[in-house]
C-alpha cells in the first residue's frame, strides 16, 4: 500500500512539473507542389504568448527504413520560432520527377519547446507530418474531381477502388450500404486500393475524399456490384 500511495505522489509530482505545450500550427493539411512554379512554400506559426520552439523539418517517402535520397531540399531544415512569430518552409525540387502522374512524399515538422534548468521539468516533443504532393505542370487541371472518376467493385468481403487518372486520391469516407468506413486510405494513381468490408454488408457504395486544402469533397456513388 505504501508503495501505491508513493507512486501516485509521484506521478502528481511528475504532472505538475511538465510544460504546457500549446503547439506549433502547421498551415494546411497537406502541400501540393505545383511544378509549374519553383517551389512551394508551408508556413509554420508559434501562437504561444510566452514559449520559443525549436523546429526541425524533413522529408520523407513514407518509410523510415528507406534511404534513398529524396530529390527535394526543405529550408530551412532546423531553426528557433519565437513566440507569436511565423516562418516560412521553402521546398525546392532537385531532380527530375515523373511528368505522367502525382508523386508523394512525406513532410515532417517537429518542434521542441525551449524549457529552463528548474529541476524534474519534461522536455516534450511534438511531430506533425503531412502529405507532400508533386504535382506535374501539366497535371495543374483535373485533381479536384478525379475522386468522381474512381470505379469499385466488391469481391467477396472487400472493395477495390481502381484509379484510372493520375492523381493521388484520398479517401474520406466510403459507406457500404448503412456500413461506414472511415480512414480509408488513399488510392494510387493509375492504380488500386483495397479495403475490408463486414461481410454482411450490402447496398450501395459511395464515398467521400479529401481536397487539396484538407476538406471533405461531395459524394460520389456507384452501384454495388
Amino acid at each position: 500500500m505504501w508503495c501505491y500511495r508513493h507512486l501516485l505522489v509521484s506521478l502528481f509530482a511528475l504532472t505538475l512539473a511538465a510544460p504546457t505545450v500549446a503547439g506549433i500550427e502547421v498551415g494546411g493539411t497537406r502541400l501540393i507542389f505545383d511544378a509549374s512554379k519553383k517551389e512551394a512554400t508551408l508556413s509554420v506559426k508559434n501562437p504561444d504568448k510566452n514559449t520559443p520552439y525549436l523546429i526541425q523539418t524533413w522529408l520523407d517517402n513514407g518509410d523510415d527504413a528507406d534511404q534513398t535520397k529524396i530529390p527535394f531540399i526543405i529550408t530551412p531544415p532546423l531553426f528557433r520560432l519565437d513566440a507569436g512569430q511565423e516562418n516560412q518552409l521553402r521546398v525546392i525540387n532537385t531532380a527530375p520527377m515523373p511528368q505522367d502522374r502525382e508523386t508523394i512524399y512525406w513532410l515532417s515538422v517537429k518542434s521542441i519547446a525551449a524549457t529552463t534548468r528548474e529541476a524534474n521539468q519534461l522536455q516534450i516533443s511534438v511531430r506533425t507530418r503531412i502529405k507532400m504532393i508533386y504535382r506535374p505542370a501539366a497535371l495543374r487541371v483535373g485533381a479536384g474531381d478525379a475522386y468522381t472518376k474512381l470505379g469499385v467493385k466488391r469481391i467477396n468481403n472487400t472493395l477495390v477502388f481502381n484509379n484510372p487518372t493520375p492523381y493521388y486520391i484520398s479517401l474520406h469516407t466510403v459507406y457500404l450500404g448503412k456500413s461506414e468506413i472511415t480512414e480509408a486510405g488513399m488510392v494510387p494513381p493509375l492504380g488500386s486500393h483495397t479495403l475490408t468490408v463486414p461481410a454482411s454488408s450490402s447496398g450501395p457504395i459511395s464515398w467521400r475524399a479529401i481536397n487539396d486544402y484538407g476538406g471533405r469533397t461531395d459524394a460520389a456513388t456507384a452501384g454495388s456490384r
